[in-house]
This record gives structure tokens, C-alpha cells and sequence, in this order.
């Protein structure tokens, strides 16, 4: 039977049905029990506390949470592409079964997504992952003892499902603990990571090529290292890593009560274990979900086929396995730097896709150019390799500096990230929205590991044609997002005005109300008191 149609007049009304304030001693046994764990911590009365303490107790929670969640993605991505360095250092899988076991990684990740962040819900999300992060450690130590096709397809699908907890578990914890002009700079500074580890891991790799193998082949010392240092992080995260302000380990009782106060008028909320098939729901009837699948995907099927080819790439260009290591790394500051710049510029602008769109712009314009010239075979070939930077031309200088222009427009996940922790509320809903989003950067990734057909070669022009269509797509759809969001908080302005001159109510009614329903776990689509950032 179809449902009768709520008016957004009448659901307005049932937001506002109660105006009485509940004490943290009146939330059990009442309908706000099932709201976030905060509220029995803080109740639905705000406390306050000054800027002064609250610029003290942010300092507090970054000493802490900055550096863990920090080498938690250091140490993913720096083992996620362990496979790339592995590569040219003996490693024992080559050609098509290569491709092969650099796709099981995704496969893993894909199967196990949506399992892992909803058992992540029901458990403490520090102690989760970090046994995660261990258990991904001793498969990481198991890569140096595999020597079939067999073996390293197991292990690789199943680093992928340990792997595939992480980002959804990070970005909610920065959600909890950070405003959300606050949110953006905090999931740079552990994003940024990928582009540090490209250097880290290069320089190390390179030290490791000086050894002749008389013991073991060097692929093997780079997975005893990987695995061995997984594990010592994966303790870390256990012992330190903060679950949620309500628990937190390094904060006093009126400490966690202000970090919860910090947050309470972003309409975030915080943590809820009860799993609600409703915002499930909401969550995959909400437009703007397959907007950021599909701005997911659009970044990711190009970072697909670079991300464990662009070491074979760079040898491609004339170079050797060792001078490669070392070329490689410049990619990794550009987009550290990126990352930074846009993540920073997205919290004090209160821009999330904005961002978005200069950072692919320099990727675009290096292309920009070539796209016009196609006058002769052997220019076109030199400057569309400036942009992908994947061409055999023997122009190695334009060559290298076209991979390292490339590494501008990895930011853009970094910002998705962002906009899915500022933009969402309710916590099962987030929970959904952040796997949907890692599904589809893997479906990306293994849809980008076939985008450069060897039929191709050497000029790859269809595989450079895709990307260069694929980000100027991503272009249009950062923009739609962000027209969305500014439409639906006009909307909501509106809509409260409204209610101020039906109710008679003041500012400080207005206030009250969203105090009371901050850690209710309602959605965002729920409480029009959420406002959504651009």
C-alpha cells in the first residue's frame, strides 16, 4: 500500500513538537535514548565554555588524534602499494597475472565494505581498527613467504578487507571530534599521507635496491618492513586512538563534555551503535549520494591506472629500475602540497567542491594545449604525455614533468571526504554514505587498471582522451553538488523564518531547539537546522 505523502509543512511541525529541554538524567527511559551516546553524556541543554578553553581542548585532541590518524594512512597507503614497489624489485608475478593480483586488492575491499563498517558500529572504532591494521600487518609478513600466483591473489584480496575499514572509520572520527570548518584541514593532514608515502617509500625502496639479494629477493625486505611497521601502528591505534569524545582516554569528564559542546551546533552528531534501516534508505534515495559516487569514480578510474603502474611507467621512459624510485617522488610532493592547500582553503572559505574543481584544473591545463595541436604524430605524442605523463617519446624531461603535474588533482578525494563528514548526519547514514563512497573508489580503481590497453601503445591516446573527458566531468559535477547544497540551505533559512513568525519564537527559541536536537541522530534531511556546506 502506498504510503501517504508528508507535506514538508507537516514534517516541520513533528520537528518542532516539543520544546522542552532534557536533562542528561531524563534521556534514558524517554524516545531521545535511541539518539546519539552524547546525550547521556550532555543532555539537550548546551553548556558553555569559552573560546579560549576551547581553542586549548582543540589543541589537545590534535596532539593526539592528528599524528595517529596520520600514520594509520601512511601506513595503508604506504602498504596498499607496496605491490607497485615490489614491481621492479624482483617481484615474481608479472604480466596479466600481475594486473590480476593488483585487482584482488579491490575485490577484497569491495566484498568487505559494507560488513566492516556496520560491525564497526556496533564496537569501539579505535580498538576495531586498530586489530584491522595488526591483522593486515601478519598478511603483510605472509607476501615475503608466498610464492605462487595462488598465494598472492589470497593475500591480496585479504589486505583489501582489512584495509577497507579505514577511511570510513577516520573520517567519522574527525566528524566527532572537529566543527566542521575545522574538518577539512583535519582529513588533509592524514590524507596527505598518500602523497608522503609516494616519497617515503621511494627513498626507501631505492636504499633497498643496493642489496644484491644474496639472502632473499628485495621485494621480500620491503614486505618484512611494511608488515613489521603495520603492526607496531596498528598497537598504537589500540592503546592511544580516541573512539569518541563521549570515551575519550586523554580527556577529563568536563573536557569531554566541552569537546561534545564544541560540535552540538553543526548538527553533526556523534556516535549511535543501533543500526537504522531508515537512513539506509534516505541515504540511497538522496541524489547528492550517486553525485559523489559518481565524483568517486570519476577521480579514481584515472588514479586507477597510475597508482600501481607509475613505476613501470617512469622506467618506460628510458630509466632505470633505481633512477625510478627517486624520479618518482617529486609526484608525491605535489600532491601533499595540494592536499594541504585545497583542505585549508576548503575550511576557511566553507568550500568543499570548489576546491575540487581548482584542483583539476592545472591537470586540464597542462592538456589544454596539446589537445589542439594534433599537426603532427610526434608533437602530439610529446605534449598529451606532458598531462598523463605515459609515453615513449624519449622527451624525458617533458615526460616526468607531466606525471608530476598529474599529482594536483589527487586532492579531490581528500575533499569528498570532507564534504561526506560535514554534509551528513545520522550516524547509520554516514556510516552508509562513507562505504558507498570507498565501493566505488575501488570499482574506479579497477575500471582505471584497464584504461591503458597495450593495443595502445606507444602514443595511448584513447586511455589520455578518457581521463582528460573523466575530469572535466568531475568538474561539472563538484559544481551541481555545491548548487545543490546552496539551494537546500536557502531553503532551510526560509523554512525557519517561518517557524519563528508561526511560533512566535525568538532567536533563542530557534537555539534552544537545535540544542535539543543535535545528538538526536536525525538525519541531515531530517533536522532543518542542518546546514550543509558547499
Amino acid at each position: 500500500m502506498r504510503q501517504p505523502e508528508i507535506t514538508f509543512s507537516a514534517q516541520r511541525n513533528q520537528a518542532m513538537n516539543s520544546e522542552k529541554e532534557t536533562s542528561r538524567e531524563e534521556i534514558v527511559g524517554s524516545p531521545l535514548f535511541e539518539g546519539d551516546e552524547a546525550l547521556r553524556l550532555v543532555g539537550t541543554h548546551a553548556q558553555k565554555f569559552s573560546e579560549e578553553y576551547n581553542r586549548r581542548l582543540r589543541n589537545k585532541l590534535d596532539k593526539v588524534i592528528i599524528p595517529i590518524t596520520a600514520a594509520v594512512y601512511f601506513t595503508q597507503f604506504l602498504d596498499k602499494t607496496s605491490l607497485n614497489y615490489a614491481s621492479i624489485m624482483g617481484f615474481p608475478i608479472t604480466g596479466q597475472n600481475y594486473n590480476l593480483v593488483s585487482m584482488a586488492f579491490y575485490l577484497g575491499f569491495i566484498v568487505w565494505e559494507f560488513p566492516t563498517v556496520y560491525i564497526a558500529q556496533k564496537l569501539r572504532l579505535g580498538k576495531y581498527l586498530g586489530v584491522n591494521i595488526i591483522i593486515w600487518g601478519l598478511v603483510l609478513l605472509c607476501h615475503a613467504l608466498a610464492n605462487s600466483f595462488q598465494a598472492f591473489f589470497v593475500l591480496r584480496f585479504i589486505l583489501g578487507m582489512c584495509e577497507s575499514c579505514v577511511s570510513p572509520i577516520l573520517v567519522s572520527i574527525i566528524s566527532m571530534f572537529y566543527r566542521k570548518d575545522e574538518q577539512g584541514a583535519r582529513i588533509a593532514y592524514f590524507y596527505m599521507m598518500l602523497g608522503f608515502t609516494q616519497v617515503f617509500g621511494g627513498f626507501v625502496a631505492y636504499g633497498i635496491s643496493f642489496y644484491d639479494g644474496a639472502v632473499m629477493a628485495p621485494y621480500k625486505i620491503v614486505y618484512y618492513l611494511l608488515g613489521g611497521l603495520a603492526i607496531l601502528v596498528g598497537i598504537i591505534v589500540l592503546a592511544w586512538l580516541p573512539d569518541s569524545p563521549v570515551n575519550a582516554w586523554m580527556l577529563t569528564e568536563e573536557e569531554r563534555i566541552a569537546s561534545l559542546e564544541r560540535v552540538r551546533d553543526d548538527q553533526g552528531g556523534t556516535q549511535n551503535k543501533k543500526f537504522k534501516k531508515e537512513q539506509v534508505i534516505e541515504t540511497l534515495l538522496d541524489v547528492r549520494t550517486w553525485l559523489i559516487v559518481l565524483a568517486t569514480m570519476l577521480t579514481d578510474i584515472p588514479s586507477g591506472g597510475l597508482t600501481n603502474f607509475s613505476n613501470i611507467i617512469i622506467r618506460n621512459f628510458g630509466y632505470t629500475s633505481r633512477q625510478t624510485l627517486i624520479l618518482a617522488t617529486p609526484t608525491g610532493i605535489m600532491q601533499l602540497i595540494s592536499v594541504v592547500i585545497c583542505g585549508y582553503y576548503s575550511d576557511k572559505k566553507g568550500e568543499r567542491m570548489l576546491p575540487v574543481i581548482y584542483a583539476t584544473l592545472p591537470t586540464l591545463l597542462g592538456v589544454g594545449k596539446s589537445i589542439v595541436r594534433f599537426s603532427s604524430p610526434e608533437k602530439t605524442d610529446r605534449l598529451l604525455a606532458l598531462m598523463i605523463g605515459f609515453n615513449n617519446t624519449g622527451q624525458k624531461g617533458v615526460l616526468l614533468f607531466g606525471s608530476y603535474l598529474i599529482g594536483t588533482f589527487g586532492s579531490t578525494l581528500s575533499l569528498i571526504y570532507a564534504y561526506n563528514a560535514s554534509n551528513t548526519s545520522g550516524y547509520t547514514k554516514k556510516l552508509t554514505i562513507n562505504a558507498l563512497t570507498m565501493t566505488f573508489f575501488c570499482v574506479g580503481n579497477i575500471i582505471g587498471t584497464e584504461i591503458f590497453q597495450p593495443k595502445d601503445a606507444p602514443a595511448y591516446i584513447p586511455g589520455k582522451v578518457a581521463i582528460i573527458v573523466l575530469l572535466t566531468t568531475q568538474m561539472g559535477v563538484a559544481y551541481l553538488l555545491r548548487y545543490i547544497n546552496v539551494k537546500l540551505n536557502i531553503k532551510r533559512r526560509t523554512m525557519i523564518e517561518e517557524i519563528k513568525r508561526e511560533k512566535d519564537w525568538t532567536d533563542d527559541d530557534i537555539q534552544k531547539e537545535k540544542e535539543r536536537r543535535a545528538f538526536a541522530d536525525m538525519t541531515d534531511k531530517q533536522n532543518i537546522f542542518f546546514q550543509y556546506v558547499n
